[in-house]
């Protein structure tokens, strides 16, 4: 089946094809309906079976995707402006999107399943109606009904709560922070709780409340993500790494990669 898509949706049938895409700023959505698949995320190796529903909230952490041979899935990438777009009410997206940073993999039982395929499925077949005289608020209709699901799957699996909007809108806020990349000039907490107008305290009981880790944690995990993409590039010294990140010496530099990844940087790069 060729490639079906407009701005803000695109689905492919390969992994070859989902490879080929400009994937930046966008969210990855994978349902595996036969077969198996790999991929490496954030350090960590997933083995993705029958029935297994994907999502990637940043897929530039994704590497080594594998596939077996009777591997079929339905691929959907999603643009992060359609998705904000859409203006989901619920406030659920944000503790949704901190868990599938720690595990971007949700098993599902046969009947959500179903209800998971039949909805991209038709999604997909929408898509293709180009003549639509409103198809940008019909795919977004449709695309937030399918989210809303996904939030009461995951929602029961975890047995999570909602939170207020206000606690929601500060985690927003913190996370934005380190996706612009904030944390190769700031890691400590202190300037992200007063970016915010809290305190350092409070910014931590919230994260840990909605994510069960504190704020210093996902603040290290986007340094060391970043870290780790830097070290892989082996044209780059440790010093220019270090002058990257704005630490104040390769010593400390070093200090700080040995202490979160139990290996000097010199000792993960032989790994490659």
């Amino acid at each position: 089946m060729e490639q079906v898509e407009f701005d803000g949706i695109i689905f492919t049938d390969t992994l070859q094809d989902y490879n080929s895409l400009q994937y930046a700023g966008r969210i990855t959505h994978i349902l595996c309906q036969e077969g198996n698949m790999g991929f490496t995320f954030q350090e960590t190796r997933y083995n993705i079976a029958t029935k297994d529903y994907v999502i990637l909230p940043n897929p530039a952490l994704v590497a080594g995707f594998t596939e077996s041979d009777d591997f079929r899935g339905i691929l959907m990438s999603l643009s992060d402006a359609f998705v904000t777009s859409i203006a989901i009410r619920s406030n659920y997206g944000i503790i949704g999107h901190l868990s599938l940073l720690q595990n971007p993999v949700m098993q599902l039982s046969s009947r959500d399943f179903h209800v998971c395929r039949e909805a991209m499925l038709y999604i997909r077949k929408r898509l293709e109606d180009k003549k639509h005289l409103f198809r940008e608020e019909l795919l977004g209709s449709l695309l937030t009904a399918h989210i809303l699901d996904l939030y009461d799957i995951h929602a029961r699996g975890k047995g999570t709560l909602q939170v207020s909007e206000h606690t929601a809108s500060l985690l927003r806020k913190f996370i934005e922070l380190l996706y612009k990349g904030e944390y190769t000039r700031n890691r400590d907490l202190d300037f992200y709780a007063s970016e915010l107008c809290i305190t350092p305290h409070y910014l931590s009981e919230i994260c840990r409340k909605v994510s069960g880790r504190p704020a210093s944690y996902w603040i290290d995990r986007f340094t060391l993500q970043e870290i780790i993409r830097l070290l892989r590039r082996q044209e780059l010294s440790l010093t220019a790494i270090a002058e990257r990140l704005n630490f104040s010496s390769v010593s400390y530099f070093s200090r700080y990669v040995q202490k979160r990844l139990k290996r000097t940087p010199s000792e993960y790069r032989k790994d490659f």
